[in-house]
Order: C-alpha cells, then structure tokens, then sequence
C-alpha cells in the first residue's frame, strides 16, 4: 500500500502522510524520518476526541 496525502495538502508538500496497512501517519517533508503507528496512532486519535489538546 502506498503512503497517501490529504487533498488539502499544498503545493510545497508540507503535510501528514497516512498509510492504512500500517495504521501509521508520517510528515512528508521526513519520508526516511520516524512514523506514528498504531498503538501510538491510536491513544493520539483518542486524546484528540478526548478534547486533551484543546486550549
């Protein structure tokens, strides 16, 4: 499966990358760089919903 980006991302490649066979996100500028994958992936998706990074 290929790495995807959000049809929001502009034109100079800043964005998040996602990958559903890993579960994984990963910024685009850093393709050889560290990825988040599932557990991690998940407790961020659940602190997000949570409201934990709300101001």
């Amino acid at each position: 499966m290929k790495w995807r980006s959000s049809s929001y991302s502009g034109p100079n490649g800043n964005c998040v990358q996602v990958r559903g066979d890993l579960a994984a996100v990963r910024d685009s500028k850093e393709v050889g760089g560290p990825l988040l994958a599932a557990p991690a992936l998940r407790e961020l998706v659940r602190d997000v919903k949570a409201g934990r990074f709300d101001r």
